[in-house]
C-alpha cells in the first residue's frame, strides 16, 4: 500500500496560520469589491487553510470563485501593508456602522478589552478594514499569489444557530510555496478517490435510504460479507482472550435510563419514549445498564471476577441532520462494545491485557501507527480521589509499558472517571480517534453494584467500558478510506473471480469456480459475452483480489493463470493449489495477495 501524505509544514505550523489567516482577510476585501453590499462575519484559519462568513446580495456559485482568486491576486500584487491599530468602543461601532455581525460582536467585548483593527494599505491610503485581533504578515508581498487556491461554497448559520441568518462560507487553502500546495491537492484527489461513500458505491457495500430515515444504514450483500468476516473473527479474538459474548435488549424501561443518568445527562441524544404498559420504554443508547443488569441478576463474589463481557450491540443516538456523514456520523451503530468487571487488585493487569488486545487488533487490520491521549480529572467529577489517582496510574503503566507515545489530555476525562483514547493513523496519514478504554466510578454506584471479597465484606467493583473498534460503522468507513477498498483477501467481498478467455471454456471456469466455493471461498464465474480485457478491467474495478483466467491451455492441464488486482500475475498452478495459497493468505489475514 502507498502510503501518501500532507506537505510536512508542522515545523512551520505557526507561520502557516499567520499566513492563512492574512489570505482570509484578503478574500474578504475580494468579496466586498465584487459584490457590493456584502456583509462580512468571521474569517479564522483552520487546519490546512481558512474560510469566512458573508451575507451576501446575491447567491454565489462555485463557478464565481475563479473572479474571486483572481481579484485576491490582484490585491496581492499591490503589495499592501496588514496595520493594527487600537481603536475605542465607539469609534469601534462608528467605523463598523451597519455591519451588523460586527456590531454584536463589538458589544459582546468586555469593557476593558482592547480593540483593534487590521487596515490594509498602500502608501498610506487606506484600501479596506476589519476588525481582528491578529496577527497577520506585515505585507502582502509575504504571500505568494500561486501558493494559494479557493476550494467551496458551504452553508453557515451564524455562530452556529440554526434561528440566526444562514450565511455564505468559502473555504480555501494556503501554503508557503506552490509547491507544498501541488502536495496538498493531490493528498485531497486522493482523499476524494478513496472518501467511503463514493468506494461504498462503486464496490456496492451499504446505502442511506433517506425515505426511511437518515443516518440508517442498509447493509448491501457485498457489505454483509465484509461484517460477517470481520465480525466472526471479532468473537473469535474474544473468546481467545477470556470474554463471554452478551446479547441485550433494544429497548428498556425508563427507569433504568433515571438509574443510569442518561435521561438526566443524555436526554437530547436519545429517541423519544414509546408507552407499553402505560410505562416509558427507550430504544438503547448504550449496552451498559444492560451488562449492569446482567452482573445484578445474582450475588458476585471476587472469586467470579473478573468478568469481562462484550457485545456487537446495536444502540440508537440522535444526531443533527447537518453532522451526519456517510458511516463515520450515524443515528443507528452497532458498537464494539465491553465491559469489564474487576476487583481494584486486578485492574492494573485488566488494563495492560485490554490495551494489548486493542493493538493486536488493529495490527491485523494493518494500523501501526498508534497514539494514546490519556484524559485525566475534570473540574466537575464523581468518586473518590484515591479511586482516580490508582485508575489513572493503571492507565499510564499500561501505556508505557506498550512503549506507545502519549499525550495527557488534562481534564479531558468523562465526570465518572479517566481514560485511554487510541488514535490511529491510516494510509494517507490521518489520525482517527477509535479505541476508548474508560473507567466509570458512577454506574456501579447507582447500580449499587458490589461482590463479596475475601474477607467477606460487600465492595463496588471496578467497571471498564471498552469500545474497540469504535463502532461497525465507522469503523468500516475508516476501514475502506485506509484500503481505498482493495481490502485483504479475508476481508474482500468478493475474494476471486475465475475468468473464461472465450465463451467455449465457461464449462471449465465453472468447474473452477465450484472447486473453489467447496473450500468456502468467495468466487464468481465471469461468464458474460463481454470481450477478455473487459471482464479483467470489470474485475478490477470490483477491486476482487485474484483473477483467475482459464482458456485452453488451462483446461488440458488442471491449471488457472492468475492474475492480481494490481496487475501482478503470479505462476499457473493447478486449482488446488490455487486454492489452498489462497486459504493459507486468507487464515493468516495476510496484508499481501
Amino acid at each position: 500500500m502507498v502510503l501518501l501524505v500532507m506537505p510536512d509544514v508542522n515545523q512551520q505550523s505557526e507561520k502557516l496560520t499567520v499566513i492563512r489567516h492574512s489570505v482570509s482577510h484578503i478574500m474578504a476585501q475580494a468579496v466586498v469589491a465584487l459584490f457590493p453590499g456584502t456583509k462580512v462575519a468571521i474569517g479564522p484559519s483552520i487546519e490546512n487553510g481558512f474560510y469566512y462568513d458573508f451575507l451576501l446580495p446575491r447567491t454565489i456559485v462555485p463557478e464565481d470563485l475563479g473572479a474571486i482568486e483572481a481579484e485576491m491576486k490582484r490585491i496581492v500584487d499591490l503589495r499592501q501593508e496588514f496595520v493594527q491599530v487600537s481603536v475605542s468602543r465607539d469609534e469601534a461601532l462608528q467605523r463598523f456602522a451597519g455591519e451588523e455581525f460586527k456590531i454584536e460582536l463589538i458589544n459582546e467585548l468586555p469593557e476593558d478589552a482592547e480593540i483593534t483593527v487590521y487596515e490594509n494599505r498602500v502608501d498610506g491610503a487606506l484600501l479596506w478594514a476589519d476588525l481582528c485581533r491578529g496577527p497577520h504578515l506585515a505585507n502582502t508581498r509575504e504571500i505568494n499569489s500561486a501558493a494559494f487556491k479557493l476550494q467551496s461554497i458551504a452553508g453557515a448559520y451564524w455562530r452556529g444557530d440554526e434561528n440566526r441568518p444562514m450565511l455564505t462560507r468559502i473555504y480555501g487553502t494556503a501554503w508557503e510555496n506552490p509547491k507544498d500546495l501541488k502536495a496538498y491537492l493531490t493528498f485531497l484527489e486522493e482523499v476524494e478517490k478513496r472518501d467511503h461513500r463514493r468506494v461504498g458505491k462503486e464496490l456496492d457495500l451499504y446505502s442511506v435510504q433517506e425515505e426511511t430515515g437518515a443516518g440508517l444504514i442498509f447493509w448491501h450483500p457485498n457489505g454483509g460479507r465484509m461484517r460477517v468476516a470481520i465480525e466472526d473473527f471479532w468473537r473469535q479474538e474474544h473468546y481467545r482472550s477470556g470474554y463471554e459474548i452478551l446479547f441485550s435488549p433494544h429497548i428498556g424501561k425508563s427507569w433504568l435510563w433515571e438509574t443510569s443518568g442518561h435521561l438526566g445527562f443524555y436526554r437530547e441524544g436519545m429517541y423519544a419514549p414509546m408507552q407499553i404498559d402505560n410505562q416509558d420504554y427507550f430504544i438503547k443508547p448504550m449496552n451498559c445498564p444492560f451488562h449492569i443488569m446482567i452482573y445484578k441478576n445474582k450475588g458476585r463474589s471476587y472469586r467470579d471476577l473478573p468478568l469481562r463481557w462484550a457485545e456487537l450491540g446495536t444502540v440508537y443516538r440522535y444526531e443533527r441532520s447537518g453532522v451526519l456523514h456517510g458511516l463515520l456520523r450515524v443515528r443507528g451503530f452497532t458498537q464494539d462494545d465491553a465491559h469489564i468487571f474487576c476487583t481494584p487488585q486486578q485492574m492494573e493487569s485488566e488494563i495492560l491485557e485490554v490495551l494489548r488486545f486493542s493493538l493486536s487488533m488493529w495490527k491485523v487490520f494493518g494500523f501501526k501507527d498508534i497514539k494514546a491521549y490519556l484524559a485525566t480529572k475534570p473540574k466537575d467529577s464523581v468518586g473518590e480521589q484515591s479511586r482516580w489517582d490508582a485508575a489513572l496510574e493503571s492507565l499510564r503503566k499500561a501505556v508505557e509499558a506498550e512503549g506507545l507515545e502519549y499525550e495527557i489530555d488534562e481534564g479531558g476525562g468523562a465526570f465518572y472517571g479517566p481514560k485511554i483514547d487510541l488514535k490511529i493513523k491510516d494510509a494517507l496519514g490521518r489520525e482517527w480517534q477509535m479505541t476508548t478504554i474508560q473507567f466509570d466510578f458512577n454506574e456501579p454506584e447507582r447500580f449499587d453494584m458490589t461482590f463479596v471479597d475475601a474477607d467477606g465484606q460487600h465492595k463496588r467493583p471496578y467497571m471498564i467500558h471498552r469500545a474497540l473498534l469504535g463502532s461497525l460503522e465507522r469503523f468500516f468507513g475508516v476501514l475502506i478510506e485506509h484500503f481505498g477498498g482493495a481490502f485483504p483477501a479475508w476481508i474482500a467481498p468478493e475474494q476471486i473471480a475465475v475468468i473464461p478467455v472465450a465463451e467455449g471454456f465457461n464449462e471449465y471456469a465453472e468447474k473452477v469456480a465450484a472447486e473453489l466455493k467447496a473450500h468456502d471461498l468467495r468466487v464468481s464465474a465471469e461468464l458474460g459475452d463481454e470481450r477478455l480485457n473487459a471482464k479483467i478491467r470489470n474485475c478490477q474495478n470490483r477491486k476482487i483480489p485474484y483473477m483467475l483466467v482459464t482458456g485452453q491451455r488451462e483446461a488440458d492441464d488442471g491449471m488457472v493463470s492468475i492474475r492480481l488486482r494490481d496487475g501482478r500475475q503470479l505462476p499457473a498452478m493447478k486449482t488446488g493449489d490455487f486454492a489452498a495459497y489462497a486459504l493459507e493468505k486468507i487464515a493468516n489475514r495476510s496484508l499481501e495477495l
